[in-house]
């Protein structure tokens, strides 16, 4: 595991107005919100940028860019377990995810409660099936919505959630799905790069990609479409991507997404370690005050950890963190200054206390073995001074 990488503080020169203080200290530790760039992948953006050309050019600079762009689907395509054609680029994965919902001709649209907002907000039509305490889908209700459906259905249900960490078991769901005549969409944007996938084993019709949850650049995504599967564009006005996505396609996005698939593809064993930082840090931090790690029952990503500070918010512990030098994200959303419990949580049937003070910890392929200590201390001397005051108060009222 390359353990040396390290967030770097931006160039005044070229970002005057950061206004961000130094960085050599700070840890990372919210990789599944945008995991560091892999060298070979912004090597790769940059040999792109410089060479020029349009892939649907005929003249030399146009085969030359038209073969990065067919080397890179071809690395996709071996990502993820499927055919070279059937890999379409796009914008990232919320366009992806809206193109597989919006762009199939299903009427019925099934997904899961904790889905991805682009998921959850690519139609004002879709039914959502429940989840149990674990955050798994609910395989009799989603018998029970397909057996109800007029018509066959679409069904939308993440590979890993973002949040928890969760996976689900995609090769029973599709069987399910498939057994009624529907489509299964799976959004495995947060898995892919982290575990091995297979599309055809795991029988999805439609898989999203992004490239920045596993080294890629920001702004770079694919559709995987099925075989003889339609697809009615969302972008039209030009040929590119076997007609199913017009515009001149991202060449340096899609050379870096290329180069962090092949990385990610070799690293899966030892990004598989991170497991061990993940569990020692669940076990560190339960030593300490009496935590609930969501998932904690079931098959997880190796990177991935939500729990909760007793009595403590969540805007709370990622504002202190952040002033301690480290990177989480919370398992709430601050909107306009108002936090809402996740949609994850409450689709689990969380409490309302226990998910305001929910914390997501991700780490990633150049993570530290002693981010783990130093995320452990922060984290012990912050709910020792905000839990205590927190109780204090509690008792007092």
């Amino acid at each position: 595991m390359n353990l040396t990488c390290r967030i770097l503080q931006p160039n005044n020169h070229l970002f005057p107005n950061a206004g961000l203080p130094p960085m050599t200290e700070a840890i990372y530790l919210d990789h599944n919100a945008t995991t560091t760039v892999r060298p070979k992948a912004a090597d790769a953006v940059r040999e792109a940028l410089l060479m020029g050309g349009n892939a649907s050019s005929v003249h030399r600079f146009g085969r030359l860019a038209h073969r990065v762009l067919e080397d890179a689907r071809d690395a996709v395509a071996t990502l993820v377990g499927c055919a070279t054609p059937e890999v379409i680029f796009t914008s990232g994965g919320t366009e992806a995810n809206n193109l597989a919902l919006r762009g199939v001709a299903n009427e019925t649209v099934l997904v899961s409660a904790i889905e991805h907002v682009s998921v959850l907000s690519a139609r004002n039509d879709v039914q959502q099936l429940s989840v149990d305490g674990n955050g798994l889908l609910d395989l009799e209700g989603l018998v029970a919505a397909l057996d109800s459906a007029s018509s066959s259905a679409l069904v939308s249900v993440m590979l890993a959630n973002n949040e928890t960490g969760v996976i689900q078991p995609l090769a029973a769901i599709s069987e399910i799905v498939h057994a009624h005549g529907g489509l299964l969409h799976c959004d495995a944007i947060q898995a892919a790069g982290k575990e091995p996938l297979d599309m055809k084993a795991i029988g999805a019709d439609l898989l999203s990609l992004s490239a920045h949850k596993f080294g890629g650049p920001q702004g770079v995504g694919a559709l995987i479409v099925r075989e003889g599967l339609g697809l009615k564009p969302l972008i039209c006005g030009g040929g590119q991507e076997l007609r199913r996505r017009a515009g001149t396609e991202n060449l340096p996005g899609i050379a870096g997404f290329a180069a962090a698939a092949n990385e990610a593809q070799a690293e899966l064993s030892s990004f598989a370690r991170l497991a061990e930082l993940r569990d020692r840090l669940e076990q560190r931090i339960s030593d300490l005050a009496p935590v609930q790690v969501f998932g904690r029952d079931v098959r997880r990503l190796v990177n991935t950890s939500c729990f909760t500070m007793p009595g403590v918010n969540s805007e709370t512990q990622v504002m202190g963190l952040d002033i301690a030098g480290l990177a989480v994200s919370a398992g709430s959303a601050c909107s306009s200054g108002k936090v809402e419990p996740s949609h994850v949580l409450r689709a689990m049937d969380v409490d309302e206390a226990e998910a305001g003070s929910a914390l997501r910890v991700s780490f990633g392929w150049d993570s530290h073995e002693n981010d783990v200590d130093r995320f452990v201390d922060a984290w012990g001397s912050l709910y020792s001074h905000a839990g205590n005051n927190s109780n204090s108060q509690a008792m007092a009222g």
